[in-house]
């Protein structure tokens, strides 16, 4: 290979991803966030990828190698949702990077034609799959690996098991009011319960990625189109109230958040 070739690199997609996340802020941030999604892998036809698939149902997780087709260019430093302040984009898993290459562990449902079956996925649909590998326990596997800026606190690891959330985790209860809104939210088709849970249990303060600011009325966080405000006490977070994210003048618009004013103002 010459050094002309060695500065730009042609990669083809295999396949594309079919997943129920059709927009990036709905989207979780690791597969460990997205534990019993399903979706699939849509290999592509005339690549001879039948035979290529041969024995891969053999095996309980695989890796699966991505273009982040949806990130606009790259940064050197990036605000991960782990973190109060910026780390070098290479010492995170954000989608910003010099070359856009994205890795996930999913686990493998099963393999039917050209058509891979998944849990525990994390990515957007329409996301071009550039390779899938085995996941390999005694070879991928580190349970004692250090976490760098993530380390955990100390004895946080359990022995023998699954590392611990290296970010101490908050707890996140829901008032009645807020209970009962976003259940009417889950009756038209809109659930941001859990997304709004994952979001808060890493913590209540300021942060640009998880869309948490304090303005006037005390604290709020945002999830798609909707806010939802929150107080916190020790360890406790408490939703007390979910709000429209619209300006009051596009409201009319929007069938779902007039339906939410109407019912609770």
């Amino acid at each position: 290979m010459n050094e002309r070739d060695m500065n730009e690199l042609t990669l083809r997609p295999i396949g594309v991803v079919r997943s129920p996340f059709k927009e990036l802020a709905e989207t979780p941030r690791q597969p460990r966030a997205a534990e019993g999604v399903r979706g699939t892998i849509e290999l592509t036809r005339g690549m001879n990828l039948e035979d290529a698939v041969e024995d891969l149902s053999g095996w309980d997780y695989v890796w699966v190698i991505f273009w982040f087709h949806a990130a606009d260019g790259w940064k050197p430093k990036v605000l991960p949702p782990r973190s109060e302040r910026k780390r070098g984009v290479l010492s995170t898993r954000a989608p910003k990077r010099p070359n856009p290459l994205g890795l996930s562990v999913v686990r493998l449902i099963g393999v039917e034609g050209l058509t891979i079956t998944v849990e525990d996925l994390d990515l957007i649909d329409g996301t071009p799959v550039l390779d899938i590998k085995p996941y390999v326990p005694w070879t991928d596997a580190i349970p004692d690996a250090k976490t760098g800026w993530l380390e955990p606190p100390e004895g946080a690891r359990p022995g023998g098991a699954r590392p611990a959330d290296p970010r101490p985790t908050w707890h996140v209860v829901l008032d009645a009011r807020a209970h009962e809104q976003l259940a009417f939210l889950r009756e038209r088709g809109i659930d941001i319960k859990e997304r709004l849970r994952a979001a808060l249990a890493l913590g209540p303060q300021p942060h640009a990625y998880r869309r948490i600011k304090r303005d006037q009325n005390g604290m709020r966080i945002a999830v798609k189109e909707w806010y939802a405000r929150f107080t916190s006490e020790g360890d406790t977070i408490t939703v007390t109230s979910i709000e429209s994210g619209m300006l009051p003048e596009n409201v009319l618009g929007a069938p779902d958040h007039l339906a939410f004013v109407t019912r609770f103002g």
